[in-house]
């Protein structure tokens, strides 16, 4: 017989029995359901991210192992992009954010963005303008012949690009004709000259002179004397059959009916469906959901900011008058400008070298890969910005050097070299740890945010060693504060070309050239350059969080490891990054790895 005491344990035994086995049922459910989410998720993103890959013209998909060829840009190709990113968003929408694990719902988030971005520009028809005044599909076509060749595959490869030039030329002179007919160009005063790189192919003198010549003058070692001359002929015969022919279409085209039928006005406001255009493209640069007028008041309240630095510079060097006379003497003193290219570049190398003996200082992880310092291609550089960095290469223009200011030059190498986009994208690429479409792709807000902060860093660092080259990288964070305002007012305030060049000249420090040539890429790129200064500001206040949560805790490598492990990611990434830093104690993502 049993005392009501044994009952009581026994049925206290049984249901601690049966309370476990629900929690494990439920707990192994759980599991289940996740790794069925997260399946689901891999496989979506991993087969529309091959397909991907195969979709983009060199220059424009620079990952490794990516194909390269010309794309189909024509009509069936573009409704095959369109119904794909559809159907992927409608699948993306299917999979439950909440059943996914930790490290999938971060790429769900950073894949949703890619895949919104990717579809709204289908469905704006983009692909019908496939220039602006800063790039053009030509112009990342001309790119391949800059590139590394290893072996003869790579040759085979390419010789087999420049005969697909013509293909490839005419399906994207039907698409401008048709962003002709409905008013989507870019305006026609940012195509002035514009057409300089066509001109160099189509006309020039001999094959030997054109510049998809090049791969041919220097070989690998592994290629033998016999291939070198058999593939060399074969190149020739290309590119006078029909790379030469493919670029003199395009240069009628562009003289006798682009550049003349392109539309006379500015704003994006003015583009078919303008307004949710733009506001797509704010959506798309910065990541956030903020309105023209939002974008707007941030630029001005930032300006208001640096312009009390600038002051303090001024009062520093002793400079009696105002800004603008400060700025008049930093345009046309020769003290700041270098004599030579060979000055500027070698003056960039030295700020780049000055930075790699701090680097350890400031960062845990290094990227692996080196870049090379070479002057922007001379077709390029009178419509080029002042520099470019990106894997393996920090482009110096040195082009009309009175307009290139040693004293702005330590932000611009921290800018394109290291630690900006030379280092933070090879980190990106090395870091095998995030899927490839974080590893191999780009997001403005992220990557140019990251680099603007690390211009500022350069202070912290020591960089910039005298008042004037600290007032160099002020007025460049004056330049893309104004950014947020001169965008907003071209494309949703009705602002003038005048107008907006006035503006940079009243609050930057930046030459005439460069004002003049930085508005007409604004007008012809509409949003990109909010991603800047928004990018940047979400860095400073995700440091400034974790400096004031963590106190003596915070550890400056440790956060930039945190952040630079992303990848490119939306700024709510870092936002969440920051906060895991915060929770893990400032413990950073590598601090448990030996060496």
């Amino acid at each position: 017989m049993t005392t009501s005491c044994g009952l009581e344990s026994d049925v206290k035994y049984w249901r601690l029995v049966i309370l476990m086995v629900i929690t494990m049922a439920a707990t192994m459910g759980v599991k289940a359901a996740e790794t069925s989410a997260d399946e689901r998720f891999e496989a979506l993103s991993s087969a529309e991210y091959e397909w991907r890959r195969a979709q983009f013209a060199p220059g424009e998909d620079d990952a490794e192992g990516a194909p390269r060829r010309l794309p189909d840009v024509g009509p069936a190709a573009q409704a095959e992009r369109l119904q794909r990113w559809t159907r992927t968003a409608a699948a993306l929408d299917a999979i439950d954010p909440g059943a996914l694990s930790a490290e999938q719902r971060v790429n769900y988030v950073v894949y949703k963005g890619q895949i919104a971005a990717l579809l709204d520009a289908q469905t704006y028809r983009e692909f019908e303008k496939p220039l602006n005044s800063d790039s053009s599909f030509w112009g990342g076509v001309a790119g391949w012949a800059r590139a590394t060749f290893e072996d003869e595959a790579d040759y085979r490869e390419y010789i087999a690009m420049l005969r697909d030039m013509p293909r490839y030329f005419d399906q994207q002179m039907v698409n401008m004709r048709a962003g002709l007919k409905r008013g989507f160009t870019p305006s026609q005063i940012t195509l002035k000259g514009r057409d300089i790189g066509v001109a160099e192919v189509a006309r020039a003198k001999s094959v030997e002179e054109s510049p998809f010549y090049a791969p041919f003058r220097e070989w690998p070692v592994s290629i033998s004397p016999e291939r070198r001359a058999a593939l060399t002929a074969e190149g020739a015969a290309a590119i006078r059959e029909a790379v030469v022919p493919a670029h003199a279409r395009l240069l009628v085209f562009l003289r006798d009916e682009y550049i003349p039928g392109a539309r006379k006005s500015l704003a994006a406001y003015d583009l078919p469906d303008g307004r949710a255009y733009y506001q797509s493209k704010i959506a798309e640069f910065t990541t956030r959901d903020l309105t023209p007028d939002q974008v707007h008041a941030i630029g001005l309240a930032e300006v208001k900011k640096i312009r009390a630095r600038m002051q303090a510079v001024m009062d520093e060097v002793g400079f009696k008058g105002d800004l603008p006379a400060f700025l008049h003497f930093l345009r046309t003193d020769p003290q700041f400008y270098a004599k030579t290219p060979q000055e500027l570049l070698n003056r960039a190398a030295w700020i780049a070298k000055r930075f790699d003996g701090k680097a350890a200082q400031y960062f845990g992880r290094l990227p692996r890969s080196r870049f090379a310092i070479e002057p922007v291609p001379d077709e390029l550089a009178p419509f080029y910005t002042g520099g470019r960095g990106g894997p393996g290469i920090y482009l110096v223009n040195t082009w009309n050097l009175p307009s290139r200011p040693l004293y702005s030059l330590p932000a611009l190498t921290l800018h394109e070299s290291a630690p900006g986009h030379a280092f933070q994208m090879p980190l990106a690429a090395e870091n095998k740890d995030l899927p490839a479409f974080r590893r191999d792709t780009y997001l403005s807000v992220y990557g140019e945010g990251w680099a603007l902060y690390s211009e500022t860093l350069g202070e912290e660092m020591g960089m910039y060693e005298t008042p004037y080259e600290l007032f160099g990288m002020l007025s460049y964070q004056a330049w893309r504060a104004s950014r947020l305002v001169v965008d907003t007012g071209l494309h949703a305030k009705g602002w003038s070309r005048e107008q907006a060049q006035r503006y940079l000249h009243d609050n930057t420090a930046l030459a005439e050239h460069e004002i003049e040539t930085e508005v007409d890429r604004y007008i012809a790129w509409p949003g990109q350059a909010l991603s800047y200064y928004i990018g940047e500001l979400a860095f400073i206040d995700a440091r400034r969080r974790a400096e004031q949560r963590l106190g003596s805790k915070f550890d400056l490598k440790a956060f930039h490891d945190a952040v630079l492990s992303l990848g490119s990611v939306p700024i709510s990434e870092i936002d969440r990054r920051v906060d895991q830093l915060i929770a893990d104690g400032g413990k950073g993502p590598y601090d448990d790895e030996e060496g």
